[in-house]
């Protein structure tokens, strides 16, 4: 890396944390002003700005007829969100989470996660796939801040999240969540264009790059932004940046990129079997861990942080026959998928026991 890559990096790096600071306060307020809900605000303007890096590298790599990378920055992204930024912002403080994601959000995360998947059966997400993804997240943006609007309960919650209770200039918070986007969006692709420099020198595929490089460094506002909101008291923004980042990924996001690719996305086989069904599953996951007691406490983020370590390394050792990589392998398959998989049942079956469902008010 030469000393201005590393000079961008660095520079990048403060923008980000800058730039994340910025925008959850003109967000917060902004909830305020307009009425709508601080979880509906990380759901759209927060998540949708801080999801501008995954727009701009899968639109451009589409483009440039890379396919693979525009695919695995969508992907990774979706698994680096739930895994590492969840888990890190549950470390610094459990984080709360509305009934409305268990009810709605989630549950259309898991949806959009099997929609992906089936349209990429036949190997490859062409224009006409494109443009129902990108239809769908305009209705769920219309609807959530519809459904917002005439609830009304933006004054109360932002009492219970500790937001602030008076608006304040709209311009000025305006101002704010524009020039904090800005901030996010310069930081984050200085940061990239340093990482996939390097990784590009090592001889690392496009498929790996995509998944774990340009995939961290496009999320990074995203782990900037929900963590300051978890530091700042604001944690329904924090949780739903994140879910809001995943439906954006993979309806605008990975719908523009497969309406702007000349010959569409293809999706190979090793995607499909692989990096796909883990998206499915860290979705499927949120379910049950963010029902057990509508907060995600600090040994969950625990869990997800070192399944995030697991799969990266499964990344960066796959292929080759070492012993290493075999016994990952086989204690992943036959011992943690099970035990988490039994642990998820047990946290659903408690949730539900202690707070009547999620359909409860």
């Amino acid at each position: 890396m030469s000393p201005l890559q590393l000079l961008l990096f660095v520079v990048g790096l403060v923008l980000l944390v800058a730039g994340a600071e910025v925008l959850v306060k003109g967000a917060s307020r902004l909830a305020v002003g307009f009425r709508i809900s601080p979880l509906v605000i990380g759901l759209t303007v927060v998540a949708f700005g801080t999801s501008a890096p995954e727009m701009a590298v899968s639109a451009g790599a589409a483009l440039s007829g890379q396919g693979d990378i525009a695919l695995g920055n969508v992907l990774g992204s979706n698994i680096f969100n739930v895994l590492f930024i969840l888990g890190l912002s549950a470390l610094i403080a459990p984080l709360v989470v509305s009934r409305q994601l268990i009810r709605l959000d989630v549950p259309l995360m898991i949806g959009a996660s099997l929609l992906v998947m089936l349209l990429s059966m036949n190997g490859l997400l062409g224009r006409l796939e494109g443009l129902l993804l990108m239809a769908l997240i305009v209705a769920y943006t219309v609807f959530l801040v519809v459904s917002s609007r005439n609830a009304s309960r933006a004054a109360s919650e932002a009492e219970e999240l500790d937001v602030p209770t008076t608006a304040g200039s709209v311009p000025l918070n305006l101002l704010f969540v524009v020039g904090g986007l800005v901030m996010l969006v310069l930081g984050a692709r200085w940061l990239v264009d340093g990482a996939v420099a390097m990784a590009a020198s090592l001889g690392i595929s496009e498929r790996v790059i995509g998944l774990t490089i340009v995939a961290a460094g496009t999320s990074l506002p995203e782990v900037a932004t929900s963590v300051i909101a978890s530091l700042r008291g604001h944690r329904d923004i924090a949780v739903g940046n994140v879910v809001g980042s995943n439906l954006f990924n993979l309806l605008a996001v990975l719908g523009l990129a497969s309406f702007l690719a000349p010959q569409g996305i293809a999706v190979s086989a090793e995607v499909l079997r692989f990096d796909m069904l883990i998206m499915l599953a860290v979705a499927i996951a949120c379910l049950p861990i963010f029902f057990s007691g509508l907060r995600i406490n600090r040994w969950e983020g625990l869990l997800f942080l070192g399944y995030y370590v697991i799969y990266t390394l499964h990344l960066i050792l796959a292929g080759s026959n070492t012993t290493v990589y075999q016994s990952l392998s086989s204690a992943t398959l036959f011992y943690l998928l099970p035990l988490t998989g039994l642990t998820l049942m047990v946290l659903m079956w408690q949730g539900w026991r202690e707070h009547g469902g999620p359909f409860k008010r």
